[in-house]
């Protein structure tokens, strides 16, 4: 680590660029943290097998949602009723 520090006192033209890669590796490993809490992102398959059927249809799971609007499909609905 002194060794970069020594580097970037001596080449001071690198500080900028060092600064917008740690900028941008910080951000893409923010977004992946934040990606991995949303619903529709299976990590563990063993406890839940089928996730699908938890998700809530009231909770946007996408970062933008422009006038969605949730209605239940009747023949969705009536295969579902069927099956358990």
């Amino acid at each position: 680590i002194m060794n970069l520090f020594q580097l970037l006192m001596k080449k001071k033209e690198l500080i900028p660029l060092v600064l917008i890669m740690t900028t941008a590796a910080g951000g893409a490993s923010a977004f992946a943290v934040y990606s991995l809490q949303k619903t529709d992102v299976i990590i563990d398959r063993k406890k839940n097998p089928e996730p699908w059927e938890t998700v809530d249809p009231n909770v946007p799971g996408k970062l933008i949602t422009i006038n969605q609007q949730w209605k239940p499909i009747e023949e969705l609905q009536q295969v579902r009723r069927a099956t358990k």
